[in-house]
């Protein structure tokens, strides 16, 4: 019996763009198969861990959160709702585009085996690969522009979340697309 091992990939700045060059692809699939849904989306995140684990992409669009404000019991039920990844209609979308983008999170340096200082710039180095393909696809208006794009509140939150998703949600969106969500989801920038 063969055991297959996996080379590990070191962490660099080239392997941040290794990893953003993969999951920017994967980006643009998940969104375009949003998009053939022809709804409205106002809230398209790439959720991980608090390990750095791959990305999945979920989505909430205005029909949707309409769907379920008919089956709530109130409309508190509903705000609970509105930026729930783990409530998403649309969890997961684009599974399989994000193949790639498994595989090579999977050849990253395992978490549990590195050092605190080790495990910092590794956990940086994921996240700011999530972060930089959102802001290439951005640049590309993938999720609108002008108005369009004001509508749309686009992050990498981590699960559980912390103070890091909104300093991210703050650099990824123009103000108008943050107003709702600092009220209403945010976590504090106290930490």
């Amino acid at each position: 019996m063969q055991i297959k091992t996996m080379q590990v990939i070191p962490p660099t700045a080239t392997s941040q763009a290794l990893l953003r060059d993969a999951l920017i692809p994967a980006v643009r699939a998940a969104v375009a198969e949003l998009q053939s849904t022809g709804e409205h989306f106002y809230y398209v995140v790439l959720i991980t861990t608090g390990e750095g684990l791959a990305p999945i992409l979920c989505a909430w669009s205005v029909e949707a959160l309409q769907r379920a404000a008919v089956a709530a019991i109130s409309s508190e039920n509903v705000l609970d709702l509105k930026w729930s990844y783990a409530d998403a209609p649309y969890f997961d979308v684009g599974r399989d585009a994000f193949e790639p983008v498994r595989a090579l999170f999977a050849r990253r340096p395992d978490m549990s085996a590195i050092s605190e200082a080790e495990w910092d710039h590794e956990h940086e180095l994921r996240l700011g690969a999530m972060e930089g393909a959102l802001h290439a696809v951005n640049a590309e208006g993938l999720f609108g522009t002008g108005a369009a794009r004001e509508k749309v509140l686009v992050n990498v939150e981590v699960v559980p979340p912390d103070a890091g998703n909104t300093r991210r949600a703050m650099r990824l969106n123009p103000s108008a697309a943050l107003v709702s969500w600092l009220l209403e989801a945010a976590e504090p920038l106290t930490e």
